[in-house]
């Protein structure tokens, strides 16, 4: 059976895609609290770690990724550091020190947000890597070796989230995690590559 290994595999959406790619596939689960695959995204070393546990792949997921929310004029420099580090170097890390475990026409689905085009107050350093994490991918996929693909997806709000962002949020409609999953199951089972899906 093949193998997929989700990093943030823990958090809702990367649970409800565990779900849906079990019957296809092996699930490896990482997160960073995970005793059998543990990881930092914002480290190097325990990126390069998990992979050489891991093995060989077939599928990198990534559902997770910190980043900073918090008004543009109280910004800092360090609190910037924290979505550059962690969800865009993190995700685009992964890429880099992973590669060489992803098979032969494997994939990479990483994650984004709606923010990079549809901004919010106090969002824009969430902007900042998300729009990072798209335009990586999108230019990786010219280049990726032995046909392996990338792709992101980019969802909205969730609803299980609704109750605790809401305010962030103000008109915006809410996705459910099932259906978030969905698009990250079509980038990992499909045939497209540099393609951002918008659950939105």
């Amino acid at each position: 059976m093949k193998k997929a290994l989700i990093i943030g595999g823990t958090g809702t959406i990367g649970t409800a895609v565990a779900k849906k790619l079990e019957k296809h596939y092996e699930v490896l689960i990482a997160s960073r609290h995970s005793k059998e695959y543990p990881v930092d995204i914002s480290s190097v070393d325990s990126i390069q770690s998990l992979f050489e546990k891991t093995g060989k792949i077939d599928a990198v997921i990534v559902t997770a990724g910190a980043a900073h929310f918090g008004p543009l004029k109280e910004m800092t420099v360090e609190d910037n550091l924290v979505s550059v580090t962690n969800k865009l170097l993190g995700q685009v890390n992964i890429v880099l020190l992973g590669t060489d475990f992803v098979k032969d026409k494997g994939s990479f689905t990483l994650v984004t947000g709606i923010m990079m085009d549809d901004p919010i107050y106090q969002g824009a350093s969430a902007a900042l890597a998300n729009g990072g994490v798209r335009a990586f991918a999108k230019s990786a996929a010219l280049e990726l070796p032995r046909g392996i693909r990338i792709n992101t997806v980019s969802p909205n709000v969730l609803k299980e989230s609704w109750d605790k962002y809401q305010d962030f949020f103000v008109g915006f409609n809410p996705v459910s995690a099932e259906k978030v999953a969905n698009a990250f199951v079509k980038s990992v089972r499909g045939l497209q590559t540099g393609e951002s899906y918008e659950v939105y």
